[in-house]
């Protein structure tokens, strides 16, 4: 059970409710996890800022829901692998080989898997990454617009993490399970 109140629209006082409905304007649904953040619109607001900013950038919907699977399967965040994996197949429409390769951190497109060595290493070490990863991104055709997207996409999606996690936000998907190390 949500450690906090999810927040109704229909009954949430300004500014949440108007955040609420910029959420089912932005995603096409309010979902629990934008209903537990509205509980602080200052966050909520921050949280979509940085989706609508981050959905004008070089990065296109399908690199970022792939790194959004990779985050969410390394924090072990089941809501969001959840919700990602549903995305990715039902929107983006990768097959199920590529999404269970983006959870680990891998693609057979080259340039997605650049992205995701990247976002894998930025989320396995806070952040704190080598000359040879920013070499290796470079190399496979990142320019810089696009390797600081994958941090923020990479930001964007542990603080989506973090909340459902430490919230314990109620799932309104099928949960995906994460993968077991034999997979990996």
């Amino acid at each position: 059970m949500t450690r906090v109140p999810l927040i109704d629209p229909a009954t949430a006082g300004t500014p949440a409710a108007e955040l609420l409905t910029a959420t089912k304007r932005a995603m096409g649904v309010i979902p629990n996890t934008t209903k537990a953040m509205a509980n602080s619109p200052a966050a909520l607001k921050g949280f979509l800022g940085l989706l609508d900013a981050l959905k004008e950038g070089a990065l296109p919907a399908a690199l970022r829901e792939r790194i959004a699977l990779a985050v969410a399967e390394i924090n072990g965040c089941a809501f969001c692998l959840s919700a990602h994996t549903y995305v990715a197949r039902n929107v983006i429409k990768l097959d199920e080989e590529e999404i269970t390769a983006a959870r680990l951190g891998r693609s057979a497109d080259p340039k997605a898997a650049a992205v995701l060595d990247l976002a894998v290493a930025i989320t396995n070490n806070n952040g704190q990454v080598g000359d040879n990863q920013f070499t290796a991104a470079r190399e496979a055709g990142l320019t810089d617009e696009e390797i600081v997207e994958v941090i923020a996409n990479v930001a964007y999606n542990i603080f989506a993490n973090y909340i459902n996690e430490a919230l314990d936000v109620d799932l309104e998907l099928p949960v995906v399970a994460a993968l077991s190390p034999a997979a990996a």
